[in-house]
């Protein structure tokens, strides 16, 4: 792995394949670090012709935490949000859409194929809406355009999303409380075992425990505008992917993403919900590389 250094903060990276290739930056969601895209997808994208990019957004895995912002009350920034009045935040999206810009700015790569998941689709869609002359294509996956009607999130899904552990917590204490938040989102009929789940969690706190960034990843995620206009006026070819069993983020969320975008393909995954199992990586493999051989 390898740092890029921006104007003002680093993002830590992994790249694979030849850099020769058609890019895929690949964009994590909230508090997520850049090990949670599969590292089986990026390798199986990197044999398949492409230049695969995954990288750590800022303020989680250990890319810059951004300590040196205040953050401000949370509920009242999502009330002054609500009410449309601009929420003073410690950085928004847009924000880490430029980040992202800047890391492809750094490995001297003009355009490439923007896939995110959860927030890392909403980063996507900022991208590929602020900066399409970047963009060769967009994959939204399990995510949403910030159009208020939509339907919300089940309490159990938004409570594992909220719920953290205490400031005195042990490692395994913080190992386990991460499990819990994980079976409540990941699909029902893929489990894993609680073996290899605490594996993963404990190989994702040990890299990086940081949950005032997922607090700050939440408030700019939440505070948001609506993206649907600007998504209408998208003219790169658009894929989107949404679990039929999501409880975070609902499959409504991502038909509504694909209504939005006039180049869209949509397909709903029967039985994912808010995670990448190991059964639907060939899947995914299969729909992100449709889309990106058919633009080479």
């Amino acid at each position: 792995m390898a740092k890029a250094v921006l104007d003002g903060l680093t993002l830590e990276y992994e790249t694979f394949g030849d850099q020769a290739k058609p890019a895929i930056l690949l964009i994590m969601g909230l508090g997520s670090q850049l090990i949670q895209w599969p590292e089986k997808l990026c390798q199986n994208l990197a044999d398949h012709g492409h230049f695969v990019i995954r990288y750590d957004n800022r303020d989680v895995g250990l890319s810059t935490k951004m300590d040196n912002i205040k953050s401000p009350n949370f509920t009242w920034a999502i009330i002054r949000h609500q009410l449309g009045l601009k929420p003073k935040l410690p950085y928004t999206l847009m924000d880490m859409a430029k980040d992202a810009i800047g890391l492809l700015d750094f490995l001297k790569i003009p355009q490439a194929h923007f896939v995110g998941v959860s927030m890392g689709g909403m980063i996507a869609q900022l991208m590929a809406i602020h900066f399409p002359q970047r963009a060769l294509s967009l994959t939204s996956i399990m995510s949403t355009t910030g159009n208020p009607k939509l339907p919300r999130a089940k309490p159990e899904a938004t409570a594992a999303l909220t719920n953290k552990a205490s400031k005195d917590a042990s490692i395994e204490e913080i190992v386990l409380n991460n499990m819990q938040g994980w079976k409540a989102i990941m699909s029902p009929g893929y489990p894993i075992s609680d073996e290899v789940l605490k594996e993963k969690c404990h190989a994702a706190v040990k890299r990086s425990y940081y949950p005032a960034g997922i607090f700050r990843h939440l408030l700019a995620s939440i505070c948001t505008p609506d993206r649907r206009k600007q998504l209408q006026k998208l003219t790169i070819p658009a894929l989107v992917i949404h679990g039929t069993d999501d409880p975070l983020i609902p499959i409504e969320c991502g038909k509504d993403t694909a209504n939005n975008i006039p180049q869209s393909e949509f397909h709903a995954i029967e039985g994912m919900a808010h995670d990448l199992p190991e059964e639907f990586l060939p899947k995914l493999c299969e729909l992100i590389g449709s889309l990106t051989r058919r633009l080479a």
